[in-house]
């Protein structure tokens, strides 16, 4: 969706917010005056029910956290049912609305009489405290930074093999030059024996053009060099990745550096510690970051 339709569609959003408030307003502050709260009580009462409701829409949609957005959740549908309750307590009792009742009744039957005024005076000391903690949480909230491009790149690299070190063949020998035109024909036969030599060599020496074959165990410790140079290679840029993080006050965890790289936890937590105490000038025991030249 482009940016005017994402534009148009919260204005929307916000508008049915607001008219649904208003819709709400009378049977919230006609419940309010019921259990005894004041004319200016009776009007902010309104906002510490759908206003907390709103508050947690907002915190649900800003954070990424999956427990703080389930919390988020839950305190948005306890106040949504707690304000469907109260309007729907006012559409039963149309005499709310002209305090044509009796002051602090809500229904006829005790016990449910009692449920409502507990619902309708407990709210407001709901809304202090989800509401103070929904604050809390996306105030502290950090979210994840975008590394999309740079962590790509280092997966990549790191998925990749490498191509082995190549060895570069021996010139091929050199040929008997042409004839040139208008020689007479008696000195082409010698020519021709030359180069037909020459390719009988060839066929005879596969080896004359080219490099010996290395064996099979020269092949593998050449591999197993160059992995460990790559493996070394990898932790450094995770290292050099997770010190960046820090300096820039949203250090990765072990998880996140671990997907980046596509390593385990443990070997993330490997890093983290190693970068920890090379910043550590107290503890010269602890190892420290050695740049480790490329292989070619």
């Amino acid at each position: 969706m482009n940016r005017t339709g994402k534009t148009l569609l919260v204005l929307a959003l916000v508008a049915v917010v607001a008219m649904a408030f208003r819709v709400s307003w009378n049977a919230l502050r006609d419940v309010a005056r019921v259990v005894g709260a004041d004319a200016t009580a009776a009007t902010l009462y309104p906002f510490v029910v759908d206003g907390l409701m709103a508050l947690a829409l907002v915190a649900t949609l800003v954070l990424t956290n999956e427990q703080d957005r389930r919390f988020a959740l839950r305190v948005l549908a306890t106040y949504t049912l707690a304000s469907l309750v109260l309007n729907y307590v006012h559409g039963l009792v149309p005499e709310l609305h002209g305090q044509a009742v009796n002051w602090g009744r809500l229904a006829d039957w005790d016990p449910a009489n009692w449920a409502l005024v507990l619902l309708a005076t407990s709210l407001p000391v709901g809304s202090i405290y989800f509401g103070s903690d929904l604050v809390a949480k996306v105030l502290h909230h950090h979210p994840a930074p975008a590394y999309g491009s740079v962590d790509a790149g280092h997966a990549e690299r790191a998925d990749t093999s490498a191509p082995l070190p190549h060895t570069p063949a021996a010139p091929a020998p050199d040929l008997p030059h042409p004839v040139p035109a208008g020689t007479a024909p008696a000195v082409a036969a010698p020519v021709s024996a030359q180069v037909g030599a020459g390719a009988d060599e060839v066929r005879t020496d596969p080896h004359a053009v080219r490099t010996p074959e290395l064996s099979t165990e020269e092949e593998d410790a050449r591999q197993a060099q160059f992995e460990k140079a790559e493996l070394e290679r990898m932790r450094q840029d995770a290292r050099r990745t997770y010190a960046e993080s820090a300096t820039a006050g949203q250090p990765l965890s072990a998880r996140a550096l671990a997907e980046a790289y596509g390593m385990s936890e443990s070997w993330a937590r490997n890093q983290i510690l190693a970068v920890r105490n090379a910043n550590d000038p107290d503890d010269v025991d602890r190892p420290h970051l050695v740049a480790v030249a490329g292989t070619v």
